[in-house]
């Protein structure tokens, strides 16, 4: 079995384009899930990064912090990547890390001149123990317990959780205390719902999680909206033909009265809810369940086994269903496509805009990062991909401005200054932004009587006024 590396990041903000990570935790366990090595570091921020307040109030992180680390921002990842690659061949786990945590590790590869898609290639594998959490309480009830907010719904918030099902967790929002909680989640979900825990296994790898879903006549999986996880009986149909992900019918739904209805009367019904037609994404760890847990539910029950096998037949043999389907699914993506915004993306927002260039990464990333910084600069032209070269001048600038041209330097800081100094409602966080959520924050924590944060919003009141006073100069 694959051995498991469980993360977290805290960052300056929640945006993974122009934020930044400033911690890192990692833990390294084998497959019974106990530890074997860990990382935990922490970093100053970089030039022309504006935490949002609140992020750091949250992560409890001060601005003395931001900037007396002994480490930069690319020294951390640099370390944080050699040992990912010390440790091998892994599975990567998170909380939430697959819609958070896992974009921003991507993104930060990326402009940090690294292979973004490390954690989910070269055999490496990708799950995330909120979804599990939410699939474990639906199949076995009550393998957690969860805080219940006003609506009646659980909670499914680490720092609430974790000392419900007690796990020791006093180190909440450190990157390395979340690590560790979110390894007593997983290994409470492992002894208490063994059975989501293996179905698990199976879609970790999305090329694994696509065959499983095409193979099996139909099976469970879950969705979580409006505050609830909701089971879906479903079969295979077809592959969304720009995504990819698969396309599934729900069994809850009489197949014949769709099956050949005209293209048109068809797009009409799949507009109307419920929807007999939903997305399995196969790329973000969903839990796929034998069709036995069908008895669980109570609208599927009612139905029976032997009916639900009958729709999914009649979906499986019916490949102009599926044409039909991959038809209406492309129309709406070009529209969608024709639609969108022109508004120009920015290198920062490129990750998933363009081809990736194998040799820069294979060949003259590595020999990048190896050299000294005097000779960083001649092998930035060796790239084929212009946004690494751009990226690879950011870097000297944050690191070793000196060795820039000075064309080149006041070209980058003037851009740097102009983003952040701008008063309009930017992508990124600016420095009129930050100043407006700190006067906010201040009449909120006043108002709730929190001394302490008070104390933590007027230092970094003082921090922003520095960076405000250096950008402002240029």
């Amino acid at each position: 079995m694959s051995n498991y590396v469980f993360y977290d990041f805290e960052t300056s903000s929640s945006n993974k384009y122009w934020g930044q990570i400033i911690q890192i935790g990692a833990v390294l366990t084998n497959d019974n899930l106990d530890e074997l090595d860990r990382f935990d570091a922490r970093c100053r921020l970089s030039p022309g990064i504006i935490p949002e307040a609140m992020a750091l109030i949250v992560n409890k992180s001060t601005p003395q912090m931001l900037k007396n680390s002994n480490l930069s921002h690319y020294q951390m990842i640099r370390q944080f990547v050699d040992t990912l690659k010390r440790w091998g061949k892994a599975t990567y786990i998170g909380f939430n890390s697959i819609e958070f945590d896992e974009e921003f590790l991507r993104c930060t590869l990326f402009q940090t001149l690294e292979y973004p898609y490390l954690t989910s290639t070269n055999g490496n594998t990708r799950g995330d123990v909120l979804s599990l959490a939410r699939a474990a309480n639906l199949y076995y009830p009550n393998t957690l317990k969860n805080p219940v907010n006003d609506k009646g719904n659980d909670v499914y918030k680490l720092d609430q959780m974790a000392p419900l099902n007690g796990i020791e967790h006093g180190d909440a929002h450190s990157a390395i205390g979340d690590v560790m909680a979110t390894v007593g989640i997983a290994k409470l979900i492992s002894k208490k719902a063994p059975n989501v825990w293996k179905a698990s296994m199976l879609t970790m790898d999305k090329t694994q999680s696509l065959e499983l879903i095409k193979k099996e006549l139909f099976f469970c999986t879950n969705e979580y909206f409006y505050g609830k996880s909701r089971p879906y009986v479903q079969t295979f149909v077809c592959q969304h033909p720009q995504y990819q992900w698969p396309l599934c019918f729900d069994l809850k739904h009489d197949p014949s009265p769709f099956l050949n209805m005209p293209l048109n009367e068809l797009e009409a019904a799949m507009k109307k809810q419920p929807k007999f037609i939903r997305t399995v994404r196969h790329n973000k760890h969903p839990v796929i369940m034998n069709p036995s847990y069908i008895n669980e539910f109570e609208e599927y029950k009612v139905i029976g086994q032997e009916i639900l096998l009958k729709r999914a037949k009649l979906i499986k043999d019916d490949d102009k269903f599926a044409e039909k389907i991959s038809t209406i699914k492309r129309e709406e993506a070009e529209d969608k496509e024709q639609t969108k915004s022109q508004e120009d993306i920015y290198n920062e927002e490129s990750i998933y805009s363009g081809s990736i260039s194998f040799d820069d990464y294979n060949n003259i990333s590595p020999e990048f990062h190896k050299s000294e910084w005097e000779k960083k600069l001649s092998i930035l032209s060796k790239f084929k991909d212009d946004r690494l070269k751009y990226f690879g001048k950011k870097l000297l600038y944050m690191e070793k401005p000196e060795l820039l041209s000075k064309e080149d330097y006041k070209l980058i800081h003037k851009d740097t200054a102009k983003k952040l100094l701008s008063t309009n409602n930017e992508k990124w966080n600016t420095i009129p932004r930050t100043y407006s959520e700190i006067d906010t924050l201040r009449e909120k924590f006043e108002r709730e009587e929190q001394p302490e944060k008070l104390t933590i919003l007027n230092d970094i009141n003082v921090y922003v006024e520095e960076l405000e006073k250096f950008y402002s100069s240029a």
